[in-house]
């Protein structure tokens, strides 16, 4: 599966599960509270299409972007869990926080992209 898919696919989980959880109200208060993240990820968008705009006519290159594996992902995401069930008092604290990991991974998937474009721009530029 795709990672756009998977994107897709979990914030679809969030929501769903937000409003059984929390209510129409709630679920629109949490979202509220990312603005700024959403914020950054739409200036982080404008500037990967840019790049992909300006580059649509040259073969692009994919550079290495990280070293991290599927496991060691995985890891990090569950001890945030731990985490945030203990300092957000259990469960429903826990769950708030799976939009602004959505949000934030999103970013990193943007960034990574938006990364390997300006390395691909440089490259032809130099020329």
């Amino acid at each position: 599966m795709k990672t756009q898919n998977l994107f897709i696919l979990s914030f679809i989980s969030i929501i769903a599960t937000y409003l059984y959880v929390f209510g129409q109200e709630r679920t629109i208060e949490i979202i509220k509270e990312e603005y700024i993240s959403i914020i950054g990820l739409i200036v982080l968008t404008a500037v990967f299409l840019f790049f992909k705009f300006k580059l649509k006519d040259y073969e692009i290159r994919e550079f290495p972007q990280n070293n991290l594996s599927f496991k060691s992902t995985v890891l990090f995401f569950l001890i945030f869990q731990v985490v945030d069930y203990i300092s957000e008092d259990g469960f429903i604290g826990m769950i708030s926080q799976w939009f602004f990991y959505w949000i934030m991974g999103l970013i990193a998937l943007v960034l990574m992209e938006t990364i390997n474009y300006l390395k691909n721009y440089q490259l032809i530029y130099k020329k």
